[in-house]
């Protein structure tokens, strides 16, 4: 298991390589990406990624033509089965390269719906539906690191619009409160504090309506239902 100080060190050492890479071949959510690192390679500390620079997992595959290596690893085809096999996995000779051997990976026709994902979530959803990861919680495990080590920090992109439901949600407090609500707001796709604006906003609304409703009476539903 990783130490503090070596995630510290992997992510300071591998996220400004992947933002970097990610902005230059249009993906807007290197948070989720820097995650996959993180999950695949045990924070840059298993034999894969320190010695071979293959910090996500990639095995060769058919059109692989560089080095390699054979190596064990665990796929859960049946959901809570563990299946270990022997593969072939792809070598690199440093951390820039292999960062760049995955938007390689990822830049074929079957990922090619990543560029429009609109969040972390949904990018990591996409590429598990893809086929990238046979681990049953593969989204919910990378996007606990996403979470835990507030990697939505890298993310530069434009939110998505905020639909009323949205702002309905936040106010029945289903996304949670403070730091929480603003992270998963954010891991969302959606701009926490655009969100809050239209929440005080609404409220500014329902406050101003308070003297008129206490006028109308018993006309009020009435005037709600048109």
């Amino acid at each position: 298991m990783a130490t503090q100080k070596e995630i510290q060190d992997f992510i300071n050492a591998i996220a400004p390589i992947i933002q970097a890479e990610a902005k230059r071949r249009g993906y807007k959510f290197p948070s989720a990406i820097i995650a996959q690192a993180c999950c695949e390679s045990a924070y840059g500390t298993s034999s894969l990624g320190w010695k071979y620079h293959n910090y996500f997992g990639m095995k060769c595959g058919r059109r692989w033509t560089g080095k390699s290596v054979n190596l064990k690893t665990k796929e859960e085809y049946t959901v809570g089965t563990l299946t270990t096999i022997s593969d072939n996995f792809r070598v690199y000779d440093d951390m820039l390269a292999g960062v760049v051997g995955y938007f390689d990976f990822i830049s074929t026709s079957r990922y090619a719906n990543l560029k429009d994902a609109r969040s972390p979530r949904e990018y990591l959803e996409l590429i598990k539906a893809d086929g990238y990861a046979t681990s049953s919680s593969y989204v919910a495990t990378n996007m606990n690191i996403v979470d835990k080590l507030n990697l939505t920090r890298f993310d530069e992109t434009a939110y998505r619009p905020i639909p009323p439901d949205v702002v309905g949600a936040v106010i029945d407090g289903r996304f949670g409160n403070g730091n929480a609500r603003a992270l998963a707001l954010r891991n969302e796709g959606f701009d926490p504090e655009e969100v809050q604006a239209k929440v005080n906003e609404l409220y500014k609304i329902s406050k101003e309506l308070i003297p008129f409703k206490q006028k109308c009476g018993e006309y009020w539903d009435c005037v709600l239902k048109f």
